[in-house]
């Protein structure tokens, strides 16, 4: 009589050894909402970013981005230092699953969380077309 072998022990490791995965939520600064995916806890903050660059042009969001990781730095949300994120640090290091996604500042419309934003001095400022076509329209109900 043949003994059937058991099943290799050697594959129960390998399906236990393989890396945790998760959901993110990566908010992209100006953007309506947030891009999820899953990773591997094991996945680069830079490979994050390019996947979820990836997303974001893939569903045709506004604004568009472009897809130059580079460009990019990913904030913890809940990080009170607002630190970013190191592009060759893994994702799973901080056991966060919530993100923010901003250019970087020297790119093209940059823009960083709790960074005022200078006002333009001249037509381009919205501020100061706003109030000069309020303004407009007051003085010219007052004539009638």
């Amino acid at each position: 009589m043949l003994k059937r072998s058991t099943p290799n022990k050697a594959k129960k490791v390998i399906t236990n050894t393989k890396s945790n995965r998760f959901l993110v939520s990566i908010n992209v600064l100006g953007s309506t909402g947030p891009v999820r995916f899953v990773v591997n806890e094991d996945d680069l903050v830079c490979e994050v970013i390019k996947t979820s660059l990836t997303l974001y042009a893939r569903q045709a969001r506004l604004p568009t981005l472009g897809t130059n990781v580079d460009n990019f730095i990913l904030f913890c949300v809940n990080d009170e230092k607002r630190n970013a994120l190191s592009p060759r640090e893994t994702i799973g290091s901080k056991q966060v699953r919530h993100f923010l996604l901003c250019k970087k500042q020297g790119t093209s419309h940059a823009l960083l969380p709790n960074e005022k934003i200078s006002e333009e001095k001249g037509r381009n400022n919205w501020k100061t077309w706003l109030n000069k076509s309020l303004s407009y329209k007051i003085q010219s109900h007052c004539m009638l």
